[in-house]
């Protein structure tokens, strides 16, 4: 509830015209310190654009839209003119002007107050007469409070800034700008984000993603104290719980397509946005249009008509978020929790509720305010950005449903068919059922929208970005669409169809048998043993990982325990964590990478020093010896477990030294003899430079390696995986890293120990092949990349493989290492000849 001070009130004043008793009431709220005194020009401006009669002789002046950076702290002041003040051109005249300052949606319950006044006459003339503020207060408060002090302006600016880089793959959108709210709400702080000459409320969702902010888009944060701005800058550089090791384009790449039909009426070319070939006829799905007319009603009603529908609208996707969750989709409830959060943006409620109470109807006024907001979206250079133009087109379609009392638009025809649209929302494509479409083509779209990635999850072959042509095809047109290729063709001849038909049997038949032999241990062809296991962050993956064919896990990241909570997790509390991971995988090996926080993965409630470079700074090893009170937790939590557990390996992240090794392994001996426990299999990650070169030494006291590839490029090459112009060229596949790799094997060999991956390129399958020739024993890879992975090697003899990883070792650049991958089919020719 807003507060209403009585020094804030005025009682029995006069004002000779409209601008006069502005004046007067602006002064209160600048004398307060709820506002710069330039804000009056924004509420005299309003006057022109709109009467801010509200009706019953109550008037509501407030500023205009871009005039709120004026305002200091939301704020209402009351002047009570028994008198009255001519307002308007329609004769009305005004007895209580109640002055708004609104920094966010606070107001809006006064605003509810007001309607409910203005219904009764008795009331409103009692407020226009009193002598007594406190009867004002109950009227528009509820409550009658006792006087307020109010701070001076000049302790409500924001005098503390400072610069960061925003790290997340797919830039500011909707899921790490509701984290950033979140957080300001509860340091309860005012903070604002600058980016090239534009700003934004840290609260209003909507002016944060209006910006534009890319990965690498250096944005200044300001805020109200000094703690707060370094918890919002270290939550920044931490992805706002983004996974900052994703690609920045984590979707499909064109590719020639295996196969071309011989004749067809027509090829349509789009942008590939999930893998898959059917055939099929074509359906046209055209939404049906929302006209929506400006129909001015009772502001009151409008009001609740309004707050009706947003209701109705939370009340629908919630029932969603629950659906799809239950349904194991997490990633299609996380972007409905998306949609619920556009749903109750401050900035776009308040402004729709401001269009109510200057006169307009509740649809017109929501389709305005959260129109400007699509149109902003829609004008950023940035694709992935502006796909949320989509995401926020869905929420105002569903809430303007509601005030315009229409259905939901009929998507599916009679029989699956290949889906023709302009565009599909997310929620349309989340009402898509098993069977009812073979795949689906949009004129407009991107391949990293919200509706993309749920095709990819439904398993639905689908192109975006054809063309407005799209629609013109009529219904039933034969067609087969190739949705990794990119390409829709018409009306092909029954010899193309065939031909697309053995096709399908061939993928079909690929991708099944990878499935179905997913549990057959990973080996190369001639029966060469390569482990594959999974990288995952928590116990509960452990299941759907052992489902997927994973023979261990190749790395249990432990820093997620503590990047997805407010506090420390405690020994306790970490300890029921990996032992229920060891329980999942029975005998299969467990490997517990100790903390790894630093660099791209940062913890604001650690209260760690802000670094300039944070990837040469305290991170991995090098904080754990700085902060023995996690460190040593972890350590007898893991150890606790390792007692019941002979599957517990433990590896220690971002070793450079020798010493680093004696010294984390002296504590972790130390921990041992205080809980009396057996020696456990120690590693090393292999991720900076200085480690691989110093392989010959580390591995007489290591039992394993396991290379980190995301990192050990980025330092090879100096080239920051995060940097938005860098990042593509910072391939695994180089031959630098590889000859690092090389190295590491060599050195593990020669003392009978053994080398996995766990970074990226276990996971590609070019890199898989690549590394397994270099002698690498392990591939820990995401759960869904095991069956691929295991078909991939058993495609080929250890000896091709070793003959590949020889030449790529001499190449000149990563693009030359994939290229010999292509030509696999003439070396094994040649190795076996």
């Amino acid at each position: 509830m807003i507060n209403l001070p009585r020094s804030l009130i005025r009682l029995g004043v006069q004002a000779s015209s409209k601008q006069a008793a502005i004046e007067q009431v602006a002064a209160l709220l600048a004398d307060a310190g709820r506002i710069d005194p330039a804000y009056l020009g924004g509420m005299l401006a309003r006057e022109g654009q709109a009467n801010t009669y509200l009706g019953s002789g109550i008037a509501i002046p407030h500023g205009t839209l871009d005039t709120r950076h004026l305002i200091h702290q939301t704020g209402i002041a009351v002047l009570q003119l028994p008198q009255g003040v001519a307002w308007g051109e329609g004769g009305e005249t005004v007895r209580l002007v109640v002055g708004i300052a609104a920094a966010s949606d606070e107001h809006l319950d006064i605003l509810r107050r007001l309607t409910r006044v203005l219904a009764d006459d008795a009331l409103v003339e009692q407020l226009s007469t009193t002598t007594d503020a406190a009867l004002v207060q109950r009227a528009l408060t509820g409550e009658a409070t006792p006087e307020a002090t109010t701070a001076p302006a000049s302790s409500v600016g924001l005098p503390f800034s400072a610069p960061v880089t925003l790290p997340n793959p797919l830039g500011m959108h909707a899921r790490p700008g509701t984290m950033l709210a979140n957080l300001v709400r509860r340091l309860g702080a005012r903070v604002r984000v600058e980016h090239a000459g534009q700003s934004a409320d840290a609260l209003r969702l909507m002016e944060l993603l209006s910006l534009g902010l890319k990965r690498g888009s250096v944005l200044t944060v300001r805020a109200d104290s000094e703690a707060a701005l370094s918890a919002v800058t270290d939550a920044v550089r931490a992805g706002l719980g983004d996974d900052l090791s994703l690609s920045a384009l984590a979707t499909p790449v064109r590719r020639e397509a295996d196969w071309r039909p011989a004749q067809v009426g027509a090829t349509i070319e789009g942008v590939p946005a999930s893998d898959g070939l059917v055939i099929g006829e074509t359906h046209v799905y055209r939404p049906a249009e929302l006209h929506v007319t400006d129909q001015p009603g009772e502001a009151g009603a409008q009001a609740q008509a309004l707050d009706d529908a947003l209701n109705a609208a939370a009340a629908e996707l919630d029932g969603l978020i629950e659906r799809q969750t239950q349904a194991g989709h997490t990633d299609r409830a996380a972007i409905f929790r998306a949609h619920r959060e556009l749903l109750t943006d401050e900035g776009t409620v308040q402004d729709a509720v401001n269009l109510v109470l200057d006169g307009h109807g509740a649809a017109w006024a929501y389709q305005t305010a959260s129109g400007e907001r699509i149109a902003q979206l829609q004008k950023l250079d940035d694709p992935t950005l502006a796909a949320r133009a989509v995401d926020l087109g869905d929420v105002q379609r569903r809430v303007l449903r509601r005030l315009l009392g229409l259905g939901e638009d009929r998507l599916e025809g009679a029989a699956p068919a290949i889906l023709l649209a302009p565009d599909l929302t997310p929620s349309d494509t989340a009402r898509f059922s098993e069977g009812s479409l073979l795949g689906f083509v949009t004129a407009q779209g991107g391949p990293t929208s919200h509706t993309a990635i749920i095709a990819r999850g439904l398993g639905l072959p689908a192109v975006v970005a054809a063309g407005n042509g799209l629609l013109d095809i009529p219904d039933g047109t034969p067609a087969i669409l190739d949705g990794q290729a990119g390409v829709l063709y018409l009306n092909p001849s029954a010899a193309d169809v065939q031909a697309a038909r053995a096709q399908q049997e061939t993928l079909r038949a690929e991708l099944e048998r990878a499935r179905a032999e997913r549990h057959r241990p990973g080996a190369t062809r001639d029966g060469a043993r390569v482990e594959v296991a999974a990288n995952i962050n928590r116990a509960a993956a452990a299941p759907g990982a052992l489902d997927a064919g994973a023979e261990g896990v190749g790395l249990m990241r432990t820093e997620f325990l503590f990047l997805e909570r407010d506090s420390v997790p405690d020994e306790a509390e970490q300890e029921r964590e990996y032992r229920a991971m060891a329980e999942a995988l029975g005998k299969r090996t467990l490997i517990i990478r100790t903390l790894d926080i630093g660099g791209d993965k940062d913890v604001p409630y650690l209260g760690l020093e802000r670094e300039d470079n944070s990837f040469l700074g305290l991170r991995g090893i090098r904080l754990c010896f700085e902060r023995p009170d996690l460190f040593l937790p972890q350590l007898r939590a893991i150890v606790r477990v390792a007692k019941d557990h002979p599957n517990v390996h433990v590896m220690f992240p971002m070793i450079s030294t020798l010493e680093d090794f004696r010294r984390a392994r002296a504590l972790l001996d130390d921990v041992r003899a205080e809980l009396d426990a057996p020696r456990i299999p120690l590693g090393v990650m292999i991720e900076v430079p200085s480690a691989a070169l110093l392989a010959g030494q580390l591995a007489p006291e290591v039992d394993f390696f396991s290379v980190g590839t995301n990192d050990l490029t980025q330092y090879t090459l100096a080239m920051d995986r995060l940097h938005p112009q860098l990042a593509r060229q910072t391939d695994a596949m180089h031959p630098a890293v590889l000859q690092l790799v090389a190295l590491t094997v060599q050195a593990a060999e020669a003392h009978g120990k053994w080398v996995g991956v766990c970074g990226g390129a276990a996971g590609d399958e070019v890199g898989a092949l690549i590394l397994t020739g270099l002698g690498v024993k392990e591939l820990s890879v995401s759960a869904p990349q095991i069956p691929a992975v295991k078909a991939a090697l058993r495609g080929h003899d250890l000896a091709v493989l070793r003959a590949l990883a020889q030449r790529a070792l001499t190449q000149p650049d990563a693009a030359s290492v994939r290229a010999l991958a292509r030509t696999l089919s003439a070396l094994d020719t040649e190795v076996r000849a």
